[in-house]
């Protein structure tokens, strides 16, 4: 009996090849798209970056500047008031007038701005008693002195002048009626007698409506000075608005606008700088084989005439025909390479 061959027969073996094949172009056309998976998961991971990184370094100089550039909005502080009673007549125990000095400095820095014009006003808070209701009308004196001891700018200001460098500056209670007060206690007398309400009035009192203090002798403390020795008071506080024109009027009026326009300003203006800046890197990466051709064919020139001066010193003019046309197939062959 013949013997059967145990080796698989072409034709057994051919259907493996096939799959073999098919399973091998499988596996690179799946590496093939994975990679380009990750190469455009990377692209736009650095492009992402890159626009954040942008857009944090845009945020970053206009914050800088905003607050580099803006002053301070406003500024209050309490006035307390003392009075000298060191008084040689013993007829008066208050021999001066109720002052009191107001720093203009915090945590060593000025309060105001240098060339930025501010709006002073004082803000006393009076009780409606007679004595307060007898005086009638009491004048307030403010003046600031550098740190030399002088005397910057004064205000003595009255409500119907034109507030200047030196003015005057009057108040009084508002007047009332007899029967408007007695009104008013009947209608409030739970709130006064449960001690959540005062019959009080609070006096607003411009004291400069446009002070812009001086770069060169700024003020460190204003002195406010009430020119009755007779008013009561309850608490005093001075308040120091800005009063914004211009690009800061916008910048503190709208802000919202301008750190849009600002932040995208300088966003475009921080990506033009990176194109500009990666094309000229992309240039150079592009010139360089240029350059090194251009290097090889100066090298092949400066040979060319070096073997030229050689070659005519000892041959005839055929000879050096000859020997210039085959330098000429070398390099030429050299720059192919």
């Amino acid at each position: 009996m013949a013997q059967e061959n145990p080796l698989p027969s072409g034709n057994n073996g051919q259907p493996l090849g096939f799959l073999g094949g098919v399973l091998l172009k499988f596996w690179n056309y799946t590496a093939a798209v994975l990679s380009q998976i990750r190469q455009r998961v990377t692209q736009t991971f650095a492009v992402f970056f890159l626009v954040f990184l942008l857009l944090w370094i845009a945020a970053f100089l206009y914050g800088s500047l905003y607050y580099s550039y803006m002053p301070n909005t406003a500024f209050s502080t309490d006035v307390y008031y003392y009075y000298r009673t060191d008084c040689e007549s013993p007829a008066s125990f208050w021999c001066s007038y109720p002052v009191a000095n107001v720093s203009m400095v915090r945590n060593r820095k000025h309060v105001m701005t240098f060339g930025q014009p501010y709006h002073i006003s004082l803000l006393l808070e009076m009780p409606e008693s007679p004595a307060n209701q007898a005086q009638g009308m009491f004048m307030i004196r403010t003046a600031f002195y550098s740190q030399n001891g002088g005397q910057v700018a004064s205000s003595t200001s009255t409500a119907t002048q034109v507030l200047s460098a030196t003015s005057s500056r009057f108040s009084m209670l508002r007047y009332r009626t007899d029967l408007l007060k007695f009104l008013e206690t009947l209608l409030f007398l739970p709130v006064f007698l449960s001690r959540a309400a005062e019959q009080k009035q609070m006096l607003e009192v411009e004291l400069f409506s446009d002070y812009t203090d001086d770069p060169y002798s700024p003020s460190i403390t204003a002195v406010v000075e009430i020119l009755s020795n007779k008013v009561q008071i309850y608490s005093s506080q001075l308040y120091i608005h800005a009063h914004f024109t211009g690009l800061r009027y916008l910048l503190f009026n709208f802000p919202l606008l301008s750190a849009f326009v600002g932040v995208s300003s300088n966003f475009i203006f921080l990506s033009v700088i990176f194109m500009l800046s990666y094309l000229r890197v992309l240039l150079s990466v592009f010139q360089a084989p240029l350059q090194a051709r251009r290097d090889t064919h100066e090298i092949c020139v400066t040979v060319r005439v070096w073997s030229l001066t050689r070659i005519c010193s000892d041959v005839s003019c055929l000879t050096k025909k000859c020997s210039d046309t085959l330098f000429f197939s070398h390099c030429f062959s050299e720059h192919r390479r």
